[in-house]
């Protein structure tokens, strides 16, 4: 198993690897910018495991900001019976392409190993 991190962004958390491409919430950010994420509250590497309280000092997720792209459409119905009151309106969220580029582990001081 390789190197992989677990980072929360905008209040929802990631498991990442290198190499991997996902969709981050959007944020003001160009196509080819280079995007850090310093959130990181678990890193693995084999059987290394370093878990933070909450954070994981000096690590960090390096990625590369791919497009920006827009989500499935979710619809949303609004129905109130005997008042003939129909509304139909639809909504697309907008997100971030990013690809993981490497992921630094940070101060191993503070490590946990794991027994399994």
């Amino acid at each position: 198993m390789g190197v992989y991190a677990i980072v929360e962004d905008h209040g929802q958390q990631y498991t990442l690897r290198e190499g991997e491409v996902l969709d981050l919430a959007r944020r003001a950010a160009t196509p080819g910018e280079r995007l850090e994420l310093e959130r990181v509250l678990m890193v693995r590497d084999g059987d290394h495991v370093v878990v933070g309280r909450p954070t994981v000092p000096g690590a960090r997720v390096i990625a590369e900001v791919l497009e920006e792209v827009k989500g499935r459409k979710v619809i949303v119905f609004k129905y109130k019976s005997s008042v003939r009151y129909r509304r139909l309106t639809g909504h697309r969220q907008r997100y971030c392409r990013v690809k993981i580029t490497s992921i630094v582990p940070g101060d191993s001081t503070s490590t946990e190993t794991a027994a399994n």
